[in-house]
């Protein structure tokens, strides 16, 4: 089935929208998404809110695509809103309508959109990761960044809550503890193998030094969840490499009977 990049839109009362992540396919998304439309005049939009979990390309080149004009508060951590901020393309995004407010990880926060709340409670925490990669040359030889360099988020309303971690290079004890019996997870799906762009001979990158965990293995995304009770879990930011996204794979199959979902485009889910 065809995917397009890691982005979810999530809303408390299905009018006023929070965008998680800006992906560059973000025209294609709104377009497949009639409540995502204007519904009150041709310049209205339902998102309200953006908030960035990394300051990847895959997280950020959609906010280009967004009005220049159009009014939307946008959320980061502090290194996220430097690297936004450092380069001048992301200027189109006028201070006159784009609100920019830094992100403090690990206490809970009412997100409000331009215009007030959205009836959203977030909880960011840090979880490992790797500075983008077009500022690898600025890291020198540590390329984990600033601890808040990438985020996983956990987003609550009217007492229920999920998980969205696209992005996650290793399971720590500390984010065990976070998602242990979650309802629902979104989780770094990007491949199933570690070596995996090598094999294929798509890439020279193993999946640790881009910054993800691999599916499967001893210390792979299956066996990290076996104990930890989440109800629901779904695997998202999946590259096209991966073999579980061939429905027929033995890979999907092993996946399927872990628990185990693939996101897609089109997923509605009520909690």
């Amino acid at each position: 089935k065809p995917r397009t990049q890691a982005s979810l839109a999530v809303s408390a009362d299905g009018e006023r929208w929070l965008l998680l992540n800006a992906s560059p396919d973000f025209r294609q998304q709104v377009a497949a998404t009639p409540m995502l439309w204007p519904q009150e005049g041709l310049r209205h939009s339902p998102i309200s809110a953006v908030i960035l979990t990394s300051g990847e390309i895959d997280h950020v080149a959609g906010l280009l695509s967004m009005r220049e004009s159009q009014p939307f508060a946008l959320w980061a951590a502090p290194p996220v809103l430097a690297a936004l901020a450092a380069n001048p393309i992301f200027d189109a995004l006028s201070p006159r309508s784009v609100e920019r407010h830094a992100v403090a990880p690990n206490g809970p926060f009412p997100i409000a959109g331009r215009g007030g709340g959205l009836g959203l409670t977030i909880t960011a925490f840090p979880v490992p990761g790797k500075v983008p990669l077009y500022l690898e040359g600025q890291a020198g030889d540590d390329l984990n960044g600033a601890p808040d360099e990438t985020l996983g988020l956990e987003i609550a309303a009217n007492g229920r809550r999920f998980h969205y971690i696209p992005g996650c290079a290793a399971m720590t004890p500390q984010l065990r503890a976070r998602l242990q019996g979650s309802p629902l997870v979104f989780f770094d799906g990007t491949l199933w193998r570690d070596d995996e762009l090598i094999t294929t001979g798509v890439g020279a990158k193993t999946g640790r030094r881009m910054g993800h965990m691999s599916i499967d293995g001893p210390d792979g995304t299956i066996a990290a969840f076996a104990d930890l009770g989440a109800r629901r879990r779904i695997l998202i930011h999946v590259n096209t490499t991966n073999p579980v996204l061939d429905e027929d794979s033995p890979e999907r199959a092993a996946l399927a009977e872990s628990g185990w979902e693939v996101a897609e485009d089109g997923m509605e889910i009520a909690l």
